[in-house]
């Protein structure tokens, strides 16, 4: 009789599609973002509240209403002008990046070819929205599509 045993060896073609699955599991969506403050989008307009669940933000809104539209900004920056200071709030996105290769060669007669795609979240960073606060209130607002 055989014994037959279950190899674990690392597979990395389930790999992939299991991380995307636990990235978008657990990406920030206006909805959950509302659910953990509630009361404070309770207490808001209407006309408020439908912008928020839209993900988008206006002018005047204030810190707590954009963290709720687009959930917390992947980058910060502080400006001071004339006027007094600019917070600027920044949402990015990455995209991945893809390579694909082709080789060959030969040694001692023999010929070999090879090829390989790749696939990583390389260093192209694209802007969603800009959002710049004076006296702790949206003064301004840029998107950017895809």
């Amino acid at each position: 009789m055989s014994r037959h045993r279950l190899s674990r060896r690392f597979d990395p073609l389930w790999t992939l599609p299991l991380l995307v699955v636990l990235t978008l599991a657990c990406a920030s969506t206006p909805d959950k973002r509302i659910a953990k403050q509630q009361s404070l989008f309770d207490s808001y307009p209407a006309d408020v509240q439908a912008t928020i669940r839209s993900g988008k933000v206006a002018l005047g809104y204030d810190q707590d209403m954009v963290r709720m539209a687009l959930g917390e900004p992947d980058e910060t920056s502080t400006e001071l002008t004339p006027q007094g200071e600019i917070l600027t709030w920044g949402y990015t996105k990455s995209s991945p990046g893809i390579s694909i290769g082709l080789g060959g060669g030969s040694l001692g007669g023999g010929i070999g070819v090879g090829g390989g795609v790749g696939v990583g979240s390389g260093p192209k960073k694209n802007y969603t929205a800009i959002v710049q606060f004076r006296e702790g209130k949206v003064s301004n607002v840029r998107y950017f599509e895809d």
